[in-house]
């Protein structure tokens, strides 16, 4: 659904949802295992992940008043065949590394490596700056899948990942911020040619 959004605010809406979804999966994880420090990570998912960074994404677009078309360097229709291509690479990989693992760790680990992969592909196939910043927050979301489909993480390290992304986000913000200030754009294109031309 990444993948085939074409609207800078439905791709935000749609992280949320899969940040929704993230949340409901460790907590899920937390249910099955019976570790209670997976919840803190549920929550911490859902209030970072699904409230916090969509709504602050939202203002950023508006008050930077970026183009709302997220623009792709090849077509909706390639992107979702390599989309497709690596979550069958992922399923492939992960049921032979993990063979001998219980069938839901297995499934859990191969859906995890399809977000991630999935995630490098949308900041490889999108221009704009904060297109790019979804793709990495939502292969950040993979790893934390894995983690929580592993047996989890200890919650100092949970907790220090969260804050790290956060830490990053607000970099981040004003980052795009600096650039759009600088060179009245944040796609990466026109960013390419302005490095270009100083050559």
């Amino acid at each position: 659904m990444l993948l085939y959004q074409t609207r800078l605010f439905a791709l935000l809406n749609v992280f949320a949802l899969q940040a929704v979804i993230l949340a409901l999966s460790v907590a899920w994880q937390a249910y099955v295992q019976d570790a209670i420090h997976l919840y803190v990570t549920a929550a911490i998912a859902f209030a970072f992940k699904a409230v916090i960074i969509p709504v602050a994404l939202h203002r950023i677009i508006s008050r930077l008043g970026i183009h709302r078309d997220v623009e792709n360097v090849v077509g909706i229709g390639p992107t979702m065949l390599a989309g497709l291509a690596l979550v069958a690479l992922s399923i492939v990989v992960m049921l032979r590394v993990v063979s001998e693992a219980d069938a839901l760790a297995r499934e859990d680990l191969a859906f995890a490596l399809s977000v991630v992969l999935l995630g490098m592909l949308m900041m490889v196939v999108r221009r704009n700056a904060v297109s790019m910043v979804v793709g990495f927050m939502s292969l950040e979301n993979g790893l934390i899948l894995a983690a929580a489909g592993a047996k989890g993480m200890p919650l100092v390290v949970e907790i220090s990942v969260a804050f790290s992304v956060l830490v990053a986000f607000t970099v981040i913000g004003v980052f795009l911020f600096r650039i759009s200030e600088r060179f009245e754009t944040v796609d990466a294109r026109a960013l390419e040619q302005f490095q270009g031309d100083r050559l």
